[in-house]
């Protein structure tokens, strides 16, 4: 599936038949900051995005915070226990972190798709 990118940031990119229209949003921050796009052609949709981003950033930046980008490198996830306990031990075993551990193997993973 296609997606914008700029400065970081990731949008979708949808289309409505029934308007004839494209529009979209940025993925990958807190729901409670939407930054949504829209235009008549790719161009349009484009050149929004980007003023959607550069808007959210100015914004940031007038009030001193930090801004949230698309998928800011933090993920939590469920395993069963008996996983967790096994790549503790292994991550030790190895010198590493858990942390660690799991990044390199998910990067391995990502290395074949």
């Amino acid at each position: 599936m296609e997606r914008l990118e700029y400065r970081g940031y990731f949008g979708s990119i949808e289309y409505s038949r029934e308007d004839n229209y494209f529009y979209g949003c940025v993925l990958g921050i807190p729901k409670n900051i939407a930054i949504t796009y829209e235009g008549e052609n790719a161009t349009d949709l484009i050149q929004d995005f980007r003023n959607g981003i550069d808007s959210y950033l100015e914004y940031c930046k007038e009030r001193g915070v930090k801004p949230h980008k698309s998928y800011m490198g933090v993920l939590n996830i469920r395993i069963p226990s008996e996983i967790h306990a096994k790549i503790a031990m292994i991550a030790e075993n190895s010198g590493t972190t858990i942390n660690a551990f799991i990044r390199e193997s998910i990067e391995r993973r990502l290395e074949h798709v």
